[in-house]
């Protein structure tokens, strides 16, 4: 993963796995259904709502590629942020008026809200569900409002040059004065809340009821200067050496180290949280254009799709078969069994999509103090 050469074979082995996709995607079932004569009218292209850097390249290996391959409709990716395009595509429904994507590929606490607020198609009649794990399941929620994707863990990423005695083992790491300035969380906190009430000595339980040991354990990490971004900015910041320690999504450190940086992550004694992301497409669309979206949704949901798409993201899928990538066999960030959530933090989507907002708005204080 750390040469120049293993990075040309993965991305060829990404752009040969794309088109074995799209082959297997014009097959069997997916043909009676993407060629059927019945089928409406092709839209010349659909929108699909990604976030960037290594997130949208792999989606469009695994699943965009081979959709327009099959089907010769075009696929572009809208990166507005998902907190940023939220607000704009339930304005799009309640005016009805046609929403600015066909798909969004989001958080499952943020599609969540948007299921609850009426604004989501229903993906109940979505045939590949059937052969999908518990995990595609939105929990607390009627049907199919959104279909969750896959799943991953917001680790403690670090520098190991700047470990020399060894992995962090705490996430009171972070309190080191040696890296101060050196730190990077997310900027509005997100992974960061629940791992943090246990280190600050409180207790998860008490989420969401009281969260004082989180918020006073994130001030003294606010004394640290820690840089404030979004998924594309931890790669970048470890790759220009700027950080050396990390909560991010591990995908994010793993691009970094393909990239040739030595680069690793721990799930420390308090433990990280697991969370899930997901599909939904937004009512007000065309009939037709709300099909090929479907389909769209349908083919994400293949395990030749989710096999390329996960591999790079490095992330467990909602398929059964998916081979683990060889750097991430036996990985904690990696779950595929029970014992592998022993220490993994999973806190409800009702009760995050209950307090989010106001979690959120407390880190920025914190850190705007």
């Amino acid at each position: 993963m750390a040469n120049s050469h293993i990075r040309l074979s993965r991305r060829a082995m990404l752009c040969g796995s794309a088109t074995a996709g799209a082959a297997l995607l014009i097959t069997g079932a997916s043909t009676r259904r993407l060629m059927a004569q019945n089928a409406p009218e092709k839209p010349r292209e659909i929108i699909v709502r990604a976030w960037g850097g290594s997130w949208v390249e792999a989606l469009k290996a695994g699943v965009s590629d081979p959709f327009t391959e099959a089907t010769g409709i075009a696929v572009r990716h809208d990166l507005t942020e998902d907190n940023e395009i939220q607000p704009k595509l339930w304005a799009a429904v309640a005016q009805g008026r046609i929403p600015p994507i066909h798909v969004n590929w989001d958080t499952t606490t943020n599609a969540t809200k948007s299921a609850l607020r009426g604004v989501t198609e229903d993906l109940s009649d979505v045939s590949n569900l059937a052969n999908t794990t518990d995990l595609a399941k939105p929990v607390g929620l009627e049907g199919y409002p959104i279909i969750n994707t896959y799943g991953y863990v917001y680790v403690l990423a670090y520098r190991p040059e700047a470990f020399p005695d060894g992995p962090p083992t705490s996430w009171t790491a972070l309190l080191d004065p040696k890296f101060k300035g050196r730190i990077a969380l997310y900027n509005d906190g997100i992974g960061f809340h629940f791992p943090a009430q246990v280190a600050g000595g409180g207790s998860l339980e008490d989420i969401p009821d009281n969260m004082q040991a989180a918020w006073d354990f994130i001030a003294k990490v606010k004394e640290q200067d820690p840089l404030l971004g979004e998924d594309p900015d931890f790669t970048n910041w470890f790759q220009n050496g700027e950080i050396d320690i990390a909560c991010t999504i591990s995908t994010n450190a793993r691009e970094a180290r393909k990239n040739g940086l030595e680069i690793a992550w721990v799930v420390p004694e308090e433990g990280c949280k697991f969370d899930t992301d997901g599909l939904w497409i937004p009512k007000g669309l065309p009939e037709n254009e709300l099909y090929w979206a479907k389909e769209y949704v349908n083919f994400a949901l293949t395990q030749q799709a989710q096999q390329v798409w996960l591999d790079g993201l490095g992330l467990p899928g909602v398929v059964p078969g998916l081979t683990p990538p060889e750097d991430l066999v036996d990985d904690p960030s990696y779950p595929t069994k029970p014992e592998d959530f022993a220490h993994l933090i999973r806190i409800s989507a009702q009760v995050q999509v209950q307090n989010e907002s106001e979690w959120f708005s407390k880190f920025k204080e914190i850190m705007q103090g």
